[in-house]
């Protein structure tokens, strides 16, 4: 079942409302959506020693500028008008940002603002309304964080009203620190957001983990979108906006679902050896309590907007029935490869699988076997467009190409791994490059 992930709407920065979405997804043959509009997109940049009073706010359209309860209701009608039809809610995030430079010397620079999450399958307006991101609603979930200001300035605010009460100039100074101390109180923020602020410079994966936790505690999932992107440094008006390539949160950040494995960016990461293989190995190795999984994120905004068109990027799952409850539990739980095709194309991956010479344990991906034999391996690939180029199968062992495959499709594949080590954990994952491409999930093989 091919779903389109990272589709955006009016509710941010979309060309299309929620139903004209649908209706085009719906002529193409897709029924599986995940929306992911922006939850908030907003900087601001203060002065000193009021940053928070005397400031300069853009902010562009996003689900929390606009309702995230009537987001959330759109995405209802639009599934009660047409029930053939599966949308999943989401959000892109931009959890934080920092500043550096001066706007009077014209460096002025936010950093890392178009380092993104993906959060998927929130369903109630209060999870978007509260993720822990800049600049997002009031909240009283931080108010400690400004406590030791707003004592502070509380105190002289009191000793201020004690000096108003006397004549001359202890009134005027009792006036000037009422004025201070109500400004220093407004300016410790105690209902902010998120923890964090924007000036006091890059606070690693602090940031990022908060919402990746916050939204595992609403039973929901992230993905980190586009880690490789390119676009990322650039002008914008009378700032600079600098996002370098983000790969390494992949290995620096926990618990988050999977990672955008296939987009519009050339991407190294999934490349043998490289860092998915890392995160792979720990989890085999049992440093992380979860595998990210790979997907395909399309970014879509319009059709033919960068020459895409939507369907380009398609997730593609294993699953018996097709329900909202098993494309989501589908999801999570790696039952799932990432394919990029040229639409109307269709490749499809008909089977990766990992089992024992009898068949009697078969694993495919996402799943976790036990054998005690050499493994064989299955790979089937159909196309709907024939073609008389090669592709090229490349079958991964634990980081290490094991195989590389040069055939034309269709194709089928049978492959035993002389390896067999007992006592230990590994995983296999293979990619297809050529007449489109295709990213599977692993399979985890422990041998007794």
């Amino acid at each position: 079942m091919a779903a389109l992930k990272d589709l955006r709407t009016t509710f941010s920065d979309g060309a299309y409302d929620m139903e004209q979405l649908v209706l085009l997804a719906k002529k193409k043959g897709f029924n599986v959506l995940f929306i992911n509009d922006h939850d908030r997109v907003a900087m601001e940049y203060g002065l000193p020693p009021f940053r928070n009073i005397i400031k300069k706010r853009v902010e562009q359209n996003s689900i929390n500028k606009y309702g995230a309860d009537k987001f959330i209701q759109a995405i209802r009608m639009v599934e009660n008008k047409y029930q053939d039809m599966i949308i999943i809610p989401g959000s892109e995030t931009a959890s934080f940002y920092y500043w550096t430079g001066s706007p009077l010397k014209g460096n002025l620079t936010a950093h890392d603002h178009e380092r993104r999450l993906l959060t998927v399958g929130m369903e109630s307006p209060d999870d978007y309304e509260n993720l822990p991101i800049l600049h997002n609603n009031l909240s009283m979930n931080y108010f400690t964080k400004a406590l030791p200001e707003v004592v502070l300035f509380s105190l002289s605010l009191i000793a201020s009203l004690i000096l108003i009460r006397r004549s001359g100039l202890l009134r005027v100074a009792g006036i000037i620190i009422l004025i201070l101390s109500v400004a220093f109180i407004i300016n410790s923020d105690p209902f902010r957001g998120s923890p964090f602020d924007p000036y006091h410079g890059d606070q690693k994966m602090a940031p990022y983990q908060l919402v990746i936790d916050y939204v595992n505690s609403r039973g929901g999932m992230t993905f980190w979108n586009y880690p490789e992107t390119k676009s990322g440094v650039r002008e914008m008006g009378p700032i600079h906006v600098s996002t370098l390539p983000y790969p390494h949160v992949l290995l620096e950040s926990k618990n988050y679902t999977g990672f955008a494995a296939l987009y519009g960016d050339n991407i190294t990461l999934t490349e043998p050896g490289n860092i998915w293989d890392t995160t792979l190995k720990e989890y085999s190795l049992g440093y992380r309590d979860r595998p990210p999984w790979g997907i395909a994120t399309a970014d879509f905004h319009q059709e033919g907007e960068g020459g895409e068109q939507l369907g380009t990027y398609q997730t593609v799952f294993f699953v018996k029935e097709i329900t909202k409850d098993a494309i989501l539990k589908a999801l999570r739980n790696g039952k799932m490869y990432a394919c990029q095709v040229k639409y109307p194309q269709i490749l499809k991956l008909e089977e990766f699988s990992v089992s024992s010479s009898d068949n009697l344990t078969v694993g495919i991906s996402g799943d976790e076997i036990t054998l005690k034999e050499y493994p064989r391996v299955k790979i089937s690939v159909s196309t709907s467009v024939p073609s008389p180029d090669k592709v090229k199968i490349r079958l991964i062992r634990s980081g290490q190409m094991i195989y590389l495959f040069e055939e034309k499709l269709p194709l089928m594949i049978e492959y035993v791994d002389p390896y067999y080590k007992p006592g230990e954990k590994i995983y296999y994952r293979m990619d297809l490059h050529g007449n489109g491409a295709i990213v599977s999930n692993p399979v985890f093989v422990k041998f007794e």
